[in-house]
């Protein structure tokens, strides 16, 4: 074992590895060693940051615990800490099952973890308003612009978490119940995190909430996403902006007008939908149409033209009968989504729906449904990625890997969209630097091209 070496796991989302990034930078501020060696693991204490959200997550999060609970047992491991939204949901289940673990955190208060480890933390941590989430754990919001982050991302981009929870309430989320309600972080907290993000050489910023539309209600009074996203693209040094995971019911359009006048503001939209058919809509509790649904993606569009909107849909929700499944096939033939992912309902105990719906639809034709969704949109990305043969598109370079330099487009977020490969014939190309690519070829998922003359 290494002494003073701590590994931390993260699992799920980006918003749970910007809370590892800022316990990394905690812990390393007191002398620990952060690594993470899944081939070899010397590190004498350990951190899962786990992921509560769906099923199969749960269920992965469970599994790395107690590979690191082997560990322990064998003796290669002296403690071992869980955090996150797993622990935050089961914290009393999770300490019955798994008595290996010395301590769980939840979702706010992993700052204790660093207590936990008699370290005394030159960190402040900023109550908001003494809130209670739904297993009564203290919510709190680290201070970006007296904490900083160790990045795990390449040093060129990094994600911005702008608020934990949300207030939608959907039928089927469990994140109400994990996080509680929406809780936004101040405007000059978060710019502040920005410009040092920038003195630490990050150029793309992806922006990150549960919902966020619903940025500045709790804490302004209003919806401040777009002036929010004004006031970051106006920071020096910022090159690329993406905002993920929006809402579309009472959808701020003044969003769309700083999309087209920031240049760097990327036109990229992860917005999901979930479905089309208005009786599943209701049923799931999102407030919104068919028709008004149709109506929001042709405002998007016409508003942002070029833009390109990544969503996620959800097949075998209770009361998809087969015409409802069909409507929701000609939905995505209308709307061509350039980026989509798409999931078969799983019951989530808590939930509305868990409480009120009865999940009847059987198994087999849920996966038969979610494949023919999915061949369907392989059809239309390949259409998609093809009509960019022949444009030159702005590409920042993120690895070189084989016989290529991979980048991305300003239509690209990081591990789940398409790449932009580049013959290493074409010269040395930087990591971080953005450089104009003429593309030449395309398949279902990734471009290729060669660097435009300068």
């Amino acid at each position: 074992m290494r002494k003073n070496a701590i590994d931390i796991v993260t699992m799920g989302c980006s918003k749970n590895l910007v809370d590892s990034e800022r316990l990394m930078a905690m812990l390393e501020q007191q002398g620990y060693h952060v690594e993470h060696d899944p081939e070899e693991p010397r590190a004498e204490i350990a951190v899962v940051n786990t992921c509560g959200f769906i099923g199969d997550a749960k269920e992965e999060s469970i599994n790395m615990i107690l590979q690191f609970c082997q560990r322990k047992q064998e003796g290669s491991l002296r403690r071992l800490y869980v955090m996150g939204c797993l622990s935050q949901r089961y914290l009393k289940e999770l300490g019955k099952e798994l008595p290996e673990v010395d301590k769980f955190f939840g979702k706010f208060d992993w700052t204790g973890l660093v207590e936990e480890l008699n370290i005394s933390t030159k960190y402040k941590v900023q109550s908001t308003t003494e809130k209670k989430s739904n297993n009564s754990s203290t919510r709190q919001l680290v201070n970006s612009s007296t904490c900083q982050r160790h990045l795990t991302t390449p040093r060129h981009y990094a994600y911005l978490k702008i608020s934990e929870g949300c207030d939608r309430h959907c039928a089927y989320c469990a994140i109400p119940i994990i996080t509680g309600r929406h809780q936004s972080r101040p405007m000059e907290d978060i710019i502040a995190e920005v410009e040092w993000l920038v003195g630490q050489g990050v150029r793309e910023f992806q922006v990150i909430a549960q919902e966020l539309t619903y940025y500045g209600i709790d804490l302004y009074g209003e919806q401040k996403i777009a002036e929010l996203v004004e006031r970051m693209a106006d920071v020096r040094g910022v090159k690329w902006i993406r905002l993920h995971y929006a809402y579309p019911t009472y959808f701020p359009w003044a969003l769309l007008d700083v999309m087209r006048r920031k240049k760097n503001v990327c036109r990229y939209l992860d917005i999901a939908l979930q479905h089309i058919n208005t009786t599943v809509l209701q049923n799931m509790r999102r407030h919104i149409t068919s028709d008004e649904t149709y109506a929001f993606i042709e405002r998007i569009r016409r508003e942002v033209p070029g833009i390109h909107l990544r969503t996620t849909l959800m097949v075998g929700f209770p009361g998809e009968d087969d015409a409802a499944f069909d409507e929701l096939l000609a939905f995505v033939r209308w709307a061509r989504f350039e980026r989509m992912g798409a999931f078969a309902y799983c019951e989530e105990d808590g939930t509305w729906a868990a409480k009120h719906l009865k999940d009847e639809i059987p198994d087999e034709v849920k996966q038969e449904r979610l494949s023919r969704l999915m061949r369907l949109q392989q059809k239309i990305s390949a259409e998609v990625q093809a009509a960019k043969v022949g444009q030159t598109l702005r590409v920042v370079i993120d690895r070189r890997e084989g016989d290529y330099y991979v980048g991305r487009t300003e239509f690209d977020s990081p591990e789940v969209d398409p790449e932009v490969l580049i013959p290493l014939n074409q010269g040395t190309l930087r990591r971080g630097c953005f450089y104009d690519i003429r593309i030449t070829e395309a398949d279902e998922f990734d471009l290729y091209g060669i660097k435009n003359p300068q």
